[in-house]
């Protein structure tokens, strides 16, 4: 969306690192912005993705413009999708911002645990991790359990 409004956004005649024009970014923030305000209330899911590791200083600024603006963050891996291991999700680098408003203390504490356990993981140790102690359980509840005691 950023690149797309960047080819066609008018001269402004200021041009950020990367070649970004800087009315580019207008637009796609009012877009995200969107989820947070709805009429009486509501809510808006808005997924995107973003290029990085590219090597484009332009993918670079787009995505520092926006990565502080969700409210979760789940990062793919490209050496597990090559190794075929799925999902190709660094478990460690994902998260969810402000979780601890969305579950009770007692599961909190607990992935807080699983997550300082798993901290010091690479990525695959993680998932392999993660999908093997899931498979003897029924629910999120029963694998936090099993996972911190």
């Amino acid at each position: 969306l950023a690149r797309a409004h960047n080819t066609v956004a008018p001269s402004s005649g200021k041009v950020l690192s990367g070649g970004v024009e800087a009315n580019a970014m207008q637009k796609p923030k009012q877009f995200f912005g969107a989820a947070r305000k709805i009429e009486n209330g509501g809510s808006l899911t808005i997924i995107a993705t973003a290029l990085v590791d590219t090597g484009s200083k332009m993918d670079e600024v787009i995505f520092e413009e926006f990565k502080g603006t969700g409210n979760m963050e789940l990062q793919l891996e490209r050496k597990l999708s090559n190794r075929r291991i799925y999902p190709a999700i660094d478990i460690v680098a994902s998260s969810t911002r402000r979780d601890d408003l969305l579950l009770d203390k007692d599961t909190f504490q607990r992935m807080w645990v699983l997550r300082k356990h798993m901290a010091d993981m690479n990525p695959e140790e993680a998932i392999n991790t993660l999908l093997k102690n899931m498979k003897g359980t029924k629910n999120n509840a029963e694998f936090l359990t099993s996972m911190n005691g």
